[in-house]
């Protein structure tokens, strides 16, 4: 994120609802051993947003088919889900804020309850188990709020689906935390007249009556926040590059004589990428893209494969930043929300590269711009950038976890590191960082381990003055603010 300076079975489903078929109840012996089982949790673990999550489950796959009414503001549909048992639970839980008319598993109706923000699916499940699950809702996703967000953009004839560290509970029942991804399939019902875009790849486009369901699926498997969609008017291009597909929309709602900026900065994006795999290797997703939106969310968003920015967002700087993530951010994903700063802060170190590759200011002038300016009781330093948001009963404002400190102290500690290690294990370090992780997850403390590794050095008194404390780092060697003699 960058802000402004911030199945079969599932068929079958779907057929027994339509013809109106009962459901089929639980064997008793199903229903006893329910009883002595535990339920899932329903948090993942992840302290900052302890309802984030759901124990007991893996996701494998969403299949989503949403119908969004732009004069009614009103959202319904169903959405598959293939998920695998982690744990002997007697029920599970999925994070959505939509009312839900119906659950079913593997076909068959299920009881449920729901809260604010949990979903409690009746139906247990035992280590490897794969069951389908299909969930029915509809509501108006601006009518509802979570963790103080208020997530729904749309006005005027546009929509889209983004935001972080939460969105989808706002569109499709989901275990939402990064550390569950899974294949995401996106089909969007809206009036035919409106273009919708998403990750991934178009593969169908079906109009019937005064509607068309577009439906977008997206190769790799991603954090549940990185999916969205868009349905608008757009400019579209596409096109291929080193054998990659790209695609690319900017909204017809942005003013007349700012579209063609817009879309010559989305064009942009093939060689952004090409130059970007240079420094870190290869690009790790099968498609790369990007969308512009008429609407104002005051950032721009790492939408895995496609992200998307707002009009105070556009910059080619930004759509650095915004390329970086899909290498740290969306292919390696934070293991909890206190890691937000190996996201935020390289994606702002590869600006600064990106700066210093063409001659302008050094990532090492941006550093020491900062250090020398900023006194030590400066409230810049005032932050312990591996855990911005410290209270222990959760975060109590997702700001904390996108302050503006966390992405430049992140890419300062980022230059500083490089200085210290040398640039030769510098980028050796990134790019086995990147490589080993691909497609998983990654903790502070795993990336420091690394580093250490990589460079044969101990790292522990570096991390300890750039991540761990609120204080201004020592003018040192040893803290990387000066070159070894």
């Amino acid at each position: 994120m960058s802000r402004p300076r911030r199945s079969t079975a599932l068929v079958v489903a779907a057929v027994a609802v339509a013809l109106g078929l009962g459901p089929v109840g639980p064997s008793v012996g199903a229903a006893h051993r329910d009883a002595v089982r535990p339920a899932g949790a329903a948090g993942i673990g992840d302290p900052y947003f302890p309802l984030d999550g759901n124990g007991g489950i893996d996701v494998l796959s969403y299949d989503i088919h949403d119908r969004y009414g732009f004069r009614s503001g009103r959202l319904s549909g169903w959405t598959g889900l293939r998920l695998r048992g982690t744990a002997s639970i007697s029920s599970f839980d999925l994070d959505f804020l939509l009312p839900v008319r119906s659950v079913r598993v593997g076909g068959r109706s299920v009881t449920f309850t729901q809260g604010r923000h949990e979903l409690v699916v009746k139906h247990g499940l035992e280590p490897g188990e794969v069951v389908d699950v299909w969930v029915q809702y509809a509501g108006r996703p601006d009518r509802r709020s979570y963790a103080g967000e208020s997530n729904w953009l749309a006005r005027n004839g546009e929509v889209v689906a983004m935001n972080e560290p939460h969105m989808a509970p706002w569109w499709f029942p989901a275990n939402d935390h990064p550390l569950d991804k899974a294949r995401v399939r996106v089909s969007i019902t809206v009036p035919k007249e409106y273009d919708v875009v998403s990750n991934g790849r178009q593969v169908r486009r079906k109009a019937h009556g005064r509607l068309a369901t577009t439906t977008w699926h997206a190769d790799e498997p991603m954090a549940p926040y990185l999916a969205f969609f868009a349905a608008g008017h757009y400019k579209i291009a596409d096109g291929a590059r080193d054998g990659r597909p790209w695609l690319v929309a900017v909204s017809k709602a942005l003013p007349t004589n700012a579209q063609p900026n817009a879309m010559r900065l989305m064009r942009q994006t093939p060689g952004i990428t090409r130059w970007l795999e240079t420094q870190l290797g290869d690009y790790p997703f099968s498609t790369v893209g990007g969308l512009v939106t008429n609407l104002e969310p005051g950032f721009a968003l790492e939408n895995q494969t496609r992200p998307t920015y707002s009009p105070a967002s556009l910059t080619q700087i930004t759509v650095v930043h915004e390329l970086a993530h899909q290498w740290f951010g969306d292919s390696v994903a934070v293991a909890h929300w206190s890691d937000i700063w190996l996201n935020e802060g390289a994606a702002t170190f590869m600006e600064w590269r990106w700066e210093e590759a063409r001659g302008a200011s050094s990532a090492d002038d941006e550093l020491h711009q900062r250090y020398d300016n900023l006194d030590a009781d400066d409230e810049f330093w005032d932050l312990v950038v591996a855990d911005p948001c410290p209270d222990p009963t959760g975060c109590s404002s997702v700001n904390d976890i996108f302050d503006d400190r966390v992405y430049e102290r992140g890419a300062m500690t980022l230059q500083a590191l490089r200085t210290r290690i040398g640039n030769t294990a510098y980028w050796a370090l990134l790019r086995r960082w990147v490589a080993d992780r691909e497609g998983g997850n990654g903790s502070t403390a795993q990336f420091e381990a690394l580093a250490a590794e990589v460079s044969g050095q101990d790292l522990d008194g570096f991390f300890a003055a750039w991540l761990h404390t609120a204080t201004k780092p020592a003018d040192t060697v040893d803290n990387g603010l000066r070159s070894a003699p």
